[in-house]
C-alpha cells in the first residue's frame, strides 16, 4: 500500500487553519484545519468493498490482509503521504442557517492519484475530534458506520452518482449513545469507515462567508472573505469541472454561471433518480448537498417499502421537511442558497433564472427514467406522466410495495404477443401479493395520538400554528394526522377479503390504462420488440435494494461479532438488477399463494405481531418487508 500515489492539492491551494492545537473553536480565514485519527483498541475489519478499493489502487491480493487493512483504515497507521485535515464548513439545517459546522467527526486524509490518472479523495469517518466537534466525540458507531457503508455501496450498484465506501473497521473501544434521544442510552462499539469521492467540498464549504441570518443571528466563521470565496470557488472549477475552466478562462462571471448551471442540472438529475427508486436522503441539509452532484453523507436514510408520497426516514424529522415527496422542492431550496453564497462573484439575478433549470432538468430525467421503468422504449408522449401518477395512486392507494410493484410491471407483455393474456393473469397475482393486508393496513393508518392530545393540538393550530412546532408538530403533520384517523374510522370493518377485492378492482383498471398506452408502442416485430422492453424494465427497476429490516438484520449480527451478513448483504446489493425472473409466462394455481415474506408466529395482539424484534429474519433479499418493518426507527 506504500506505492499509493498521494496528491494533496486541496491543501496546497486552499487556507490551512495555522492553529495546530486540536481544540473545539470558531475557525476563521481557512478552509481546513490539520488533526491526526485518534487510535482506537483492537481494530477489526467488518467489511471492505473491492470495487471501491480499485479506485485507490489497492488490489485484491492487498486487501486479503484484513489486519493490515484494519490497522491503516481506522487510523492507526498513517500511509505516506497522508495528511489528515478537517474541512469548514458551514450550513442551513432544516431550513435555518446553523453557523459554522464543519467535519466534527470526519477527516480528509489526502487525494490519491491512481493508475488510471484520476484523482480521488480519501476521508475518514468516526476518527475521532476535531475543532469542529463541537460538544461530540468525533466517533461513529457500529450500527451507524455498517448502514452508511451498505448504502453508500447500494447506490452506487442502482448506478446513482455517490461517494463510494472503502472499508468499515470496527474496535474494542466504546462510546455512549442515546439512540432515540429517550434517556435510554447504550455502549457502542466505536467504528470508522473509508469515504472515497471526487471531493466532500459540500454546498455549505461556500456558506463560510456568510454575513449575519436575520432568522438566526449566526454568521459565517470567514465572513467578508471574499477573496478566499473566490480562491475556493476557482479551485472547485478548475479541479472539477475542467471543460468549464477551459471554455470561460478568462471570462469570470461566465465561469461562475456555466459553473452553476452544472451543479444546478446535476443536483436536479440527482434527486430525480432517488425518486426514481423510492429512496429517502433523510438530512438534505446544506452541509449534506455535493459540489460535484453525487449522494453524500449517508445518516437516517430509507428506501420505501411501501408507496407512501408522505414517507418520512428520519424519525428525527418532526415537521416531515424532508419526506419523500419534498426532495426535489428541496433541492432546489438547497440551490438556491448556494446561490446566495455565490451573490458577491455571481449576481443574484444571473443565478436566479439560472435556478429555474432546476426543474426542466428534473422533469426530463424522471420522465425519461419512469418511461423505461415502465417499458416504453418507442415513444415519448404528453400523457406518459398521467400513466406514471395513475401506477404511483393505486400503489398508495392499495398499499403496495414500491420496489417489486415496479418489477412487477415487466410480467406484462405487449398486446398481440402469445402469451399476453397470461401475461395480464401473472401480473395481477404477482401485484395483490405486493399489497397490505387488512390488518397491516389498519395499522398502517393508526394514529400515534390520542383523541385528547389530538384536539387539543387542533384548537392550538386554530388559534397560533406557531406553537405547534414547540410540540414538533406542524400543521402539515396534524393535517397528514387527521387523514389517518378519519381513514381508521372507514376501516374499522374491513376484511382481508373485502380488501383483496377492492385491490384487484384497482389494478384491473390501471392495466386496462397500461395496456392502451402500449399498443401505441407497437411497430414491427412484436416479439423481438416485447423482449427488448422486458429487458429496459429489468435493467431499470432493481429485484432488490437495501430495506431498513436488511440493514438491521446485518447490524444485530455484527454488534454480536458476526460480520457474514453485513458481507453477505454487500454482495448482493452489488447485483440489483438480476435476478431469477423467468422468461417464460408461469401462471400461478388459482388457488396457489405466494409467501415472499417470512412467516410470523401468531401473536396475541397487534402490538405484539408489530413488534420489530420478529421481522429481521429474511428468508429471500428480494422479499418486501414483513409487516412490522415499519417499526423500525431511525434518526
Amino acid at each position: 500500500m506504500e506505492g499509493i500515489k498521494f496528491d494533496n492539492l486541496a491543501l496546497r491551494v486552499l487556507p490551512i487553519d495555522p492553529i495546530e492545537e486540536n481544540y473545539v473553536r470558531t475557525v476563521s480565514g481557512a478552509c481546513f484545519s490539520k488533526v491526526k485519527p485518534t487510535p482506537v483498541k483492537s481494530p477489526k475489519l467488518v467489511v471492505s468493498s473491492m470495487d471501491a478499493l480499485r479506485l485507490i489502487d489497492i488490489d485484491e491480493e492487498v486487501a486479503k490482509n484484513e489486519r493490515q487493512l484494519a490497522e491503516i483504515f481506522s487510523g492507526n497507521v498513517l500511509l505516506p503521504g497522508m495528511d489528515p485535515a478537517a474541512h469548514c464548513y458551514c450550513g442551513h439545517q432544516f431550513g435555518y442557517f446553523s453557523g459554522q459546522l464543519g467535519d466534527g467527526a470526519t477527516m480528509y486524509l489526502g487525494e490519491v492519484i491512481n493508475k488510471n490518472n484520476e484523482r480521488w479523495e480519501l476521508q475518514f469517518k468516526g476518527a475521532g475530534k476535531t475543532p469542529y466537534s463541537r460538544t461530540a466525540d468525533g466517533r461513529k458507531v457500529l450500527r451507524s458506520s455498517v448502514r452508511e457503508f451498505l448504502c453508500s455501496e447500494a447506490i452506487f450498484y442502482l448506478g446513482i452518482p455517490t461517494t463510494r465506501a472503502g472499508t468499515c473497521v470496527t474496535s474494542d473501544d466504546y462510546v455512549i449513545r442515546d439512540i432515540f434521544y429517550d434517556g435510554n442510552p447504550k455502549r457502542e462499539r466505536c467504528t470508522i469507515i473509508t469515504r472515497i469521492a471526487q471531493t466532500f467540498i459540500r454546498f455549505g464549504s461556500f456558506e463560510i462567508f456568510k454575513t449575519i441570518d436575520p432568522m438566526t443571528g449566526r454568521k459565517g466563521p470567514s465572513v467578508g472573505r471574499y477573496d478566499i470565496l473566490k480562491t475556493l470557488l476557482n479551485y472547485v472549477i478548475s479541479t472539477f469541472y475542467p471543460e468549464i475552466e477551459e471554455k470561460h478562462n478568462s471570462k469570470d462571471e461566465d465561469k461562475y454561471a456555466a459553473f452553476f448551471e452544472e451543479i444546478v442540472k446535476r443536483t436536479a438529475s440527482l434527486v430525480a433518480q432517488w425518486q426514481c427508486v423510492g429512496w429517502c436522503h433523510g438530512v438534505l441539509n446544506t452541509d449534506n448537498m455535493s459540489i460535484v452532484g453525487v449522494t453524500i453523507d449517508y445518516g437516517p436514510y430509507g428506501f420505501m417499502d411501501r408507496y407512501d408520497p408522505t414517507f418520512i426516514c428520519n424519525g428525527s424529522d418532526d415537521s416531515g421537511r424532508y419526506s419523500y415527496k419534498q426532495q426535489p422542492s428541496i433541492c432546489k431550496w438547497n440551490c438556491g442558497k448556494l446561490a446566495e453564497a455565490l451573490a458577491p462573484l455571481l449576481s443574484i439575478e444571473k443565478s436566479k433564472s439560472i435556478l429555474n433549470k432546476f426543474d426542466e432538468e428534473y422533469e426530463l430525467v424522471y420522465a425519461n427514467k419512469m418511461r423505461q421503468k415502465f417499458g416504453l422504449i418507442q415513444k415519448q408522449l404528453e400523457t406518459d406522466q398521467q400513466l406514471f401518477d395513475t401506477f404511483l395512486n393505486t400503489m398508495e392507494t392499495t398499499g403496495a410495495d414500491f420496489t417489486n410493484s415496479f418489477r412487477a410491471l415487466s410480467k406484462v407483455h405487449l398486446p398481440n404477443t402469445k402469451d399476453f393474456d397470461q401475461s395480464i393473469d401473472l401480473f395481477i397475482s404477482t401485484i395483490l401479493e405486493q399489497c397490505c393486508d387488512a390488518e397491516e393496513w389498519k395499522f398502517v393508518h393508526r394514529s400515534a395520538i390520542d383523541e385528547r392530545t389530538f384536539s387539543l393540538l387542533e384548537s392550538l393550530a386554530g388559534t397560533n400554528a406557531s406553537i405547534l412546532s414547540q410540540f414538533g408538530f406542524s400543521p402539515e403533520l396534524l393535517e397528514i394526522e387527521r387523514i389517518k384517523k378519519q381513514k381508521a374510522k372507514e376501516l374499522e370493518t374491513m376484511t382481508n377479503e373485502y380488501k383483496r377485492k377492492d385491490d384487484e378492482k384497482a389494478w384491473r383498471s390501471f392495466v386496462e390504462i397500461y395496456v392502451e398506452r402500449l399498443k401505441q408502442e407497437i411497430d414491427g416485430d412484436t416479439d423481438q420488440l416485447n423482449a427488448k422492453r422486458i429487458q429496459v424494465m429489468k435493467n431499470n427497476n432493481p429485484r432488490m435494494v437495501l430495506r431498513n429490516y436488511l440493514a438491521q438484520r446485518a447490524i444485530d449480527l455484527a454488534e454480536n461479532g458476526d460480520y457474514s451478513e453485513v458481507r453477505n448483504l454487500l454482495e448482493e446489493l452489488k447485483h440489483p438488477y438480476e435476478g431469477d425472473d423467468h422468461n417464460t409466462i408461469r401462471v400461478a394455481k388459482t388457488n396457489a399463494t405466494t409467501t415472499e415474506a417470512e412467516a410470523f408466529l401468531p401473536a396475541s395482539d397487534t402490538a405484539q405481531k408489530y413488534a420489530t424484534d420478529t421481522c429481521l429474519q429474511p428468508i429471500i433479499y428480494e422479499s418486501k418487508a414483513p409487516p412490522n418493518a415499519c417499526r423500525i426507527r431511525v434518526t
